[in-house]
């Protein structure tokens, strides 16, 4: 028998006793802290975690407790057999895989290099009623966040305006005058580490969390929200960035990786209030260096925008957020849905020239961009037509996305070392359109 073939009756026959370990030392929470990410280090040094309660197994240097561990030789392997424990590891979800970590140096060692794996990105999604007073959006994080096979760097949120709570200042129908906001909220459930960038725009577009191939639903109202996590991805760099006007200049672009920077392939780019007086002039000033390089620029209008870095933007002001990705093995290609676009078969057969940029389906993610004036709108009154059409030519991508107030964008491919279709920055904005992009990161 084969030396995998092994492995796999060991690892099937330790699991049980393993959770049971587990769960022997982390049977209880000792507050409402070690039920986020909170508590957790950076991948680089594991601390272990210290409990309150006096439990039942003991730590004697590194090595897990014999009474446990030494009674049986399941318990021996999996205090001294490394290949058994990471096998094992690799099924158990990030927040446990931190808490595992903390048993002995064995155990350590293996969780640190389970983590190293997890370089697949993923979204939660939610959409409907949540019957409470936070977001549908939070209740699904909370929730999800525990069975997730990733750490999270980086975080792009999309929510309906309708129904996010806003920090004072915004009501809406679930505001709350002196309870925590619901950006507060969502960015106490991800790691003090991660990098939050989020969007609230009038209609969100949503593809069911689990599967890529589950049909994608457009929201054009009703309460509906996503966040997309991304890990640490080895060659692909990903840098966000929150810009006003008193924040753009060519020394914050660059620490963005926007200018100067030649291993940048895409740019996702909200703005927000430039509407008002100055907010055509500032977008301008962003798009002109960028449309000049070969570089996938999507995004869009939106409603409001917050991130991590928001210090330099008094209320009210204009800005931009949004994320740069660079290395060598991000791909991206994106079209333009004109107005004059108005069947499923014209639709369709827009969305069908992705299929020139030759994308491999795999660790990709697909965006939707489109103008709230369309949708339904723009069809006879037929709902999800975009988000259908694009399902049935890409089967197994996840779609995310909004509808706002203006679309950034056009028919572009940005692949290797080269780009097809260039513009300069008035033709990257458009209004009653859909920009539907590709973005593939290796």
């Amino acid at each position: 028998m084969c030396f995998l073939t092994c492995m796999n009756i060991l690892v099937a026959s330790f699991c049980d006793f393993f959770s049971i370990i587990v769960n022997m030392l982390f049977c209880r929470q000792t507050s409402a802290r070690c039920e986020t990410f909170k508590q957790f280090p950076v991948p680089r040094s594991f601390r272990r975690v210290k409990c309150e309660k006096k439990i039942c197994v003991k730590m004697e240097g590194d090595a897990a407790s014999p009474n446990i561990l030494g009674e049986s030789k399941a318990g021996y392997i999996l205090s001294n057999v490394a290949e058994v424990v990471e096998r094992i590891l690799t099924f158990v979800p990030t927040k446990n895989l931190f808490r595992i970590a903390s048993v002995c140096r064995l155990w350590r060692n293996c969780a640190r290099r389970v983590l190293r794996t997890q370089q697949k990105l993923t979204w939660l999604s939610a959409s409907g009623s949540s019957m409470s007073v936070e977001h549908a959006l939070i209740r699904t994080m909370a929730e999800d966040l525990e069975k997730i096979y990733l750490l999270p760097q980086t975080a792009l949120i999309m929510v309906d305006a309708e129904n996010f709570n806003w920090p004072s200042g915004y009501r809406h129908k679930k505001a709350r005058k002196s309870e925590e906001s619901d950006v507060g909220r969502l960015k106490h459930l991800l790691p003090s580490t991660c990098d939050v960038v989020g969007v609230v725009a009038p209609g969100i577009v949503v593809t069911p969390s689990g599967s890529p191939s589950s049909p994608p639903e457009e929201h054009e109202e009703g309460e509906a929200g996503f966040s997309l996590l991304f890990p640490a991805m080895e060659g692909v760099t990903i840098r966000p960035f929150h810009f006003c006007k008193k924040s753009l200049n060519e020394s914050t672009m660059e620490e963005a990786g926007l200018i100067n920077n030649p291993d940048l392939k895409v740019v996702l780019l909200f703005d927000y209030e430039t509407w008002k007086a100055g907010g055509g002039s500032f977008l301008n000033k962003l798009l002109e260096p960028l449309s000049q390089n070969n570089v996938l620029i999507v995004g869009g209008q939106v409603d409001r925008a917050f991130s991590s870095y928001t210090t330099c933007c008094s209320p009210g002001s204009f800005g931009v957020v949004g994320l740069t990705f660079s290395g060598s093995k991000i791909q991206g290609a994106s079209v333009l849905v004109d107005q004059d676009v108005s069947t499923p078969k014209a639709a369709e057969a827009t969305i069908q020239r992705l299929k020139a940029a030759n994308i491999p389906e795999r660790n990709t993610m697909g965006f939707m961009f489109a103008c709230v004036g369309r949708g339904h709108n723009s069809y006879n009154n037929l709902r999800n037509v975009e988000a259908s059409a694009f399902r049935k030519i890409f089967s197994n991508i996840p779609l995310l996305g909004f509808f706002g107030n203006g679309e950034i964008g056009c028919d572009r491919i940005v692949k290797e070392n080269y780009t097809l279709s260039e513009t300069d920055a008035d033709g990257l904005q458009h209004s009653f359109t859909t920009v539907m992009s590709l973005v593939h990161f290796g």
